[in-house]
C-alpha cells in the first residue's frame, strides 16, 4: 500500500526527528514522520533524558568542545590521510572523504550551530538553564532545557502538528526506496499485523537512533557480552538499527565505532530511566569475587564515569559493587549522585555487608582493609578534586582516598547501561549521508544517534544537541531540494 506523497519523510521522533520535521514544515515542505513507537512513547530516548547540552552559555559551546570531539575522532588512521583534512573539502581525494572520521569541517560546523540552534529552540518556548546535575563534581558546564527531554519533544511535536506534519506511529522503516538515477525518495515500513506501506516524497531523513534495542546487532557488533547490557531507558528498546542497516545496503559510508556504546553505571535492581549510581568516587568498586579493579576516582565524575563504567562491564556477569561508609552521606546534596529509586544494602559491618552481597565475607574485609591501610591522613572535601590518593595498592585511587571505616555500610550493585550506540553513518556539515566514495546520496539525510560519530570516549552532553544541530540542518537542506 501507498502511504502518499510528502515532500520530506522522517524516519523517528526523538530529538533529531522533532528537528529535522520542524525545521522542514519551515521551509514550506510537507513532512510524514514515521515513529515506531505509540504515540503515547514518542520521542526515543530524549523523552527520557536531562539533554545536557555542553555549553557554557546560550550562546557558545564549552571551550573543549571541538578538542574532544577532535580528541575522540576515530581510531588508528594513516595520519597522511588525516593530514590530508587541513586541505579544503574539495580537494579530499574520495578515500578520504569517506573515512570513519569525525571531519575538521563536521566538526566545526557542529560547534558553531549550536547556538543558533538553542536560540530556535527557545522561539518554540523552551526554556534553558544551569540546574542541579547528578555530577557532584564536574569539569564542564551544562546547560539544561527546563523540564528535560520531555520538554524538548512536546514543544516541537506541538509545533510539528500545528504546522501540519503527519504522524505516523507504530509503523517501523525497513527499506529505501530509491528511483532509477539512485535518488532517495522514501522508504517502505511495516505497521502492526505486518502491514507494508510506502511513504515516498523527494527526500528522506533518517533519525532512528542506534541498535541498543537489537540483541542481533550488540552481539554482531559488540559481542556476546553485551547480553550484560540493557538500555539506559524503555526509550531504547525501539532502537533497533534499521536505519543503519538500510543505509548501509546502499553503499552507505559507516562511521563511529561500531564495537562500542556510551556507557552509564546504573543500579541493575531499578525499572526507571536512567538509575545512575555516580557515588562510586567516594568509596571503592569490588566485582562479584569481592576484589577492585579499577581507579574509582581519576578525576571528576563527569569526566570519567564512563571509563570507570566500562571497567565494571568488563567484571564477572558484568556487574560490581560500590561499597561506602557512612561519610558519603556527609557530602552535600549527596543524592543527587544516586538516581536509582531503590535503597542501598546496608549493614553495620563489612562482614554483615559481604553475606547480603554474596561475596565470601573472608574475601571483602580483606579487600577493605588492604584498602584502608593504603589510605593516608587527609581533611574530606568532596566537591574538589583533593588528590588524596592511596599509596602501595594497586590499583591505585587518586583522589579521596579515605577509610572506610564508619558503619552503617553501605552498597548498590552496578551494571553498564548502553546510553546508545557508536556505529552509525557517515553524514557531511549539510547532513547528507556520505556514500563509500565520499559524495553524498541524493536525497539522503541523517540526524541523532544514527549519524556514527564517537570513538572510545563520549564527548559528554553532545548527545541530543548533536540531534538538534542536525535535525534542524537535515530537515531545512531536505525540504530545499528540487
Amino acid at each position: 500500500m501507498t502511504g502518499g506523497k510528502s515532500g520530506v519523510i522522517v524516519v523517528g521522533c526523538g530529538m533529531g526527528g522533532m528537528a529535522a520535521a520542524v525545521a522542514a514544515l519551515e521551509r514550506g515542505a510537507a513532512v510524514t514522520v514515521l515513529e515506531r513507537a505509540p504515540q503515547e512513547e514518542r520521542g526515543g530516548q530524549t523523552r527520557y533524558t536531562e539533554a545536557y547540552l555542553r555549553m557554557k552559555s546560550e550562546d557558545e559551546v564549552t571551550d573543549d568542545f571541538e578538542s574532544h570531539l577532535a580528541e575522540n575522532a576515530s581510531g588508528y588512521l594513516d595520519p597522511s590521510l588525516v593530514h590530508l583534512t587541513s586541505e579544503p573539502r574539495e580537494n579530499w581525494p574520495a578515500l578520504v572523504k569517506a573515512l570513519s572520521l569525525n571531519d575538521p569541517e563536521w566538526i566545526a560546523a557542529f560547534a558553531a550551530a549550536a547556538g543558533p540552534t538553542v536560540k530556535w529552540l527557545k522561539g518554540y518556548g523552551v526554556r534553558f538553564d544551569f540546574l542541579p546535575t547528578e555530577f557532584l563534581t564536574k569539569s564542564q558546564p551544562r546547560l539544561l532545557p527546563v523540564g528535560g527531554g520531555l520538554a524538548l519533544i512536546e514543544a516541537l511535536g506541538a509545533a510539528a502538528a500545528k504546522k501540519g506534519a503527519k504522524f505516523v506511529y507504530e509503523t517501523a522503516a525497513t527499506d529505501l526506496i530509491r528511483d532509477g538515477g539512485g535518488h532517495v525518495i522514501g522508504v517502505r515500513a511495516v505497521g502492526s499485523g505486518y502491514r507494508v506501506r510506502e511513504f515516498t516524497g523527494k527526500a528522506v531523513v533518517l533519525a532512528s537512533g542506534g541498535f541498543e534495542g537489537n540483541a542481533e546487532m550488540l552481539t554482531r557488533y559488540l559481542g556476546p557480552r553485551s547480553i550484560f547490557l540493557r538500555p539506559v531507558c524503555r526509550g531504547g528498546y525501539y532502537n533497533k538499527g534499521e536505519g543503519i542497516r538500510m543505509a548501509l545496503a546502499i553503499g552507505a559510508a559507516p562511521c563511529g565505532d561500531f564495537g562500542s556504546y556510551h556507557a552509564e553505571p546504573i543500579d541493575p535492581r531499578a525499572g526507571m530511566a536512567e538509575p545512575a549510581v555516580l557515588i562510586f568516587p567516594y568509596g571503592i568498586l569490588v566485582n562479584q569475587e569481592g576484589n577492585r579493579f579499577t581507579d574509582e576516582a581519576p578525576g571528576t565524575v563527569d569526566a570519567y564515569y564512563e571509563r570507570v563504567t566500562r571497567q565494571i562491564y568488563n567484571q564477572t556477569n558484568g556487574m560490581a559493587y560500590v561499597i561506602l561508609d557512612s561519610r558519603h552521606m556527609e557530602i552535600p546534596n549527596y543524592r543527587l549522585g544516586i538516581r536509582t529509586d531503590q535503597p542501598p544494602i546496608a549493614a553495620a559491618s563489612i562482614v554483615e555487608l559481604a553475606a547480603k552481597l554474596g561475596i565470601v565475607p573472608e574475601i571483602l574485609a580483606q579487600t577493605v582493609a588492604g584498602y584502608n591501610k593504603a589510605c593516608w591522613p587527609g581533611a574530606f572535601k568532596p566537591l574538589v578534586l583533593d588528590g588524596l590518593a592511596t599509596h602501595g595498592l594497586t590499583p591505585r585511587k587518586s583522589n579521596w582516598a579515605h577509610p572506610l571505616d564508619k558503619a552503617p555500610y553501605h552498597a548498590y550493585p552496578i551494571i553498564s547501561s548502553n546510553v546508545f550506540t557508536f556505529g552509525g553513518l557517515k553524514v557531511d556539515a549539510q547532513a547528507r549521508v556520505l556514500n563509500q566514495e565520499g559524495d553524498p546520496i541524493a536525497g539522503l539525510y541523517a540526524a541523532g544517534e544514527i549519524i556514527g560519530t564517537f570513538y572510545r570516549n563520549y564527548t559528554g552532553a553532545t548527545s541530543v544537541l548533536k540531534g538538534a544541530v542536525f535535525g534542524r540542518i537535515a530537515g531545512g537542506d531536505a525540504a530545499g531540494l528540487r
